[in-house]
């Protein structure tokens, strides 16, 4: 059983849902990020990094143990020890992989740093707020325009997808307004949110 070292956060809800969706048997590991369990020597060892979420294989590469770090890594690793929720055609496949580096270096950034200033800072920075605030308006925007054309992020149901949407669904639930422009979000959010192992997947480490 892979271990999993996760928290109630968006990224550390991508791995659940993805260890939902390929039917791969895990143990949760709650890493309490508001009490400084991220620092313990025990899970620095697993990522040096201190952040969630983090895995441990104990069948990687080989047959033996592997941890991996980094919500994205993990997903493509994932998907590459099943062969699933990765395109198999090569071009589909790097779709997949571009809208996945799209959410990890603007959909998450962008949204996480809009919400820190806005709702935990300490002192209310206008400019900052304004920044991320635009800056995630036009990342939606993008989302919005693409998901006209398309059911999913990539041509089938893939690891972009399940990247993205619990960083959507946390800004649908903090600030509504902004998914109002944003119709084929939420066409997008809706068809998402209704898997079952994505509603499995959003319960955790909260069911275990």
């Amino acid at each position: 059983m892979i271990d999993l070292y996760t928290f109630t956060t968006p990224n550390g809800r991508k791995v659940s849902i993805a260890l939902e969706e390929l039917g791969l048997p895990y143990n949760v590991h709650v890493v309490d990020i508001t009490k400084g369990d991220q620092f313990k020597p025990e899970f620095l060892a697993i990522n040096p990094n201190n952040k969630i979420p983090a895995i441990v294989d104990p069948q990687g590469p080989g047959g033996k143990p592997f941890s991996v770090f980094e919500s994205g890594a993990i997903l493509l690793y994932l998907a590459e020890k099943t062969g699933k929720l990765l395109p198999k055609d090569p071009r589909a496949r790097t779709e997949a992989i571009q809208w996945l580096m799209f959410q990890m270096s603007g959909v998450g950034p962008m949204l996480g740093q809009l919400n820190h200033f806005k709702r935990f800072a300490k002192e209310q920075i206008p400019y900052a707020i304004e920044r991320y605030s635009q800056e995630s308006a036009r990342i939606l925007g993008v989302l919005d325009k693409h998901l006209a054309q398309h059911e999913f992020l990539a041509p089938e149901y893939s690891v972009a997808d399940i990247a993205t949407y619990p960083w959507l669904v946390g800004t649908g639930q903090y600030y509504p307004e902004m998914l109002q422009p944003v119709p084929n979000v939420r066409r997008w959010l809706d068809t998402v949110g209704a898997r079952p192992a994505v509603q499995r997947g959003m319960k955790v480490p909260e069911s275990r």
